[in-house]
């Protein structure tokens, strides 16, 4: 087995500077850091993980929860969080997260885990109570729909991010602005929904209960259902726009009107929340909010990997979005 004197002799430098860029100290110059690191990749040497988390009471491991993993805006923020850690060689946890089944991640992520990043989700009190008895720390990425004060969160300004959408139909005209969202518990687009309709008051317009359609889980799927079940009932729509909560309702709303004859923007706009890649290629291309899910994911990790450091406590942070305006919106017709 290589040991870190073979490294630190093969290098030139001693064994300290090796340790110091094992565990990502900055004082070490790039240029030398740059050497150890090939050392060991020359030499394939791999630190002691066990005796180093034995020593240190640290894993070097952070669990993340997903929601539904082939959500690609899920993905996108999963794919900043994996950046951002491996420059600091952490590793990360990937777990689905199942509401009916919360209590499995006591035993899954304690003594392997030095912190828990969630996408969004409701943990239950008891769960939260767990881990911080245990020193594991809890961030959200994304406000689930009842804040806890022991768990800080990064997110957008979704009040701020609605009011420029509203802001921006109402010059084409709309008024009567609908709202597709998923408004069960177990769902980070709820809260969503509420700053909505806060926008709107903003503006001086009501939202009508009939204005808002229940998307279920936010898929594709259950809005494309909604949508053409609407449109199928031959009733009038209550709305000249909607807005959507996440891209993929956006998209199966767009579906079920291409699919049932309803020319979008000249008879309906649709716009939407979050910019997934899609949200771009689709015909026509979506109105959206873009939220910098990538930016996010390196912001998170920042954050957990300074507190666990440093101590520095963590605290919710407030990122920047921007209203991306395609052709899915248009005037109202006459």
């Amino acid at each position: 087995m290589v040991t870190r004197d073979e490294v630190a002799r093969h290098a030139g430098v001693s064994v300290a500077v090796v340790s110091y860029v094992i565990n990502n100290k900055p004082v070490v110059k790039e240029a030398t850091r740059q050497k150890v690191l090939q050392a060991i990749r020359e030499l394939g040497y791999s630190p002691n993980l066990t005796a180093r988390s034995l020593k240190t009471r640290r894993m070097n491991q952070i669990g993340v929860l997903f929601n539904h993993i082939g959500n690609p805006f899920e993905t996108g923020i999963a794919l900043g969080l994996e950046q951002r850690a491996r420059k600091d060689g952490q590793s990360l946890i990937f777990q689905t997260y199942d509401p009916s089944e919360e209590d499995h991640l006591k035993t899954l992520f304690s003594g392997r885990a030095d912190a828990i990043i969630l996408l969004g989700q409701q943990l239950k009190a008891d769960t939260i109570d767990h881990f911080t008895k245990i020193g594991v720390n809890l961030f959200s990425v994304m406000m689930p729909q009842q804040p806890h004060a022991r768990i800080p969160c990064a997110d957008i300004d979704w009040f701020e991010a609605y009011r420029a959408m509203v802001d921006h139909l109402i010059r084409f005209g709309h008024t009567r602005i609908g709202f597709m969202g998923a408004l069960n518990r177990e769902s980070y687009l709820g809260i969503r929904f509420r700053h909505f309709r806060q926008a709107l008051l903003s503006h001086g317009l009501e939202f009508r209960d009939e204005r808002l359609m229940h998307g279920s889980f936010g898929t594709l799927e259950m809005a494309y259902e909604q949508m053409a079940s609407r449109l199928s009932s031959g009733t009038d729509l209550p709305f000249t726009a909607i807005v959507c909560a996440n891209d993929l309702m956006a998209i199966g709303v767009l579906s079920a009107c291409r699919d049932n004859g309803v020319a979008v923007p000249e008879q309906l706009s649709i716009a939407s929340s979050e910019n997934i890649l899609m949200s771009s290629h689709t015909s026509p291309p979506l109105t959206t909010i873009h939220y910098p899910r990538r930016e996010i994911g390196f912001t998170t990790i920042e954050a957990v990997i300074n507190h666990l450091n440093t101590g520095t406590p963590l605290t919710n942070y407030t990122l920047n979005h921007e209203l991306f305006v395609r052709s899915s919106t248009g005037k109202v017709r006459d």
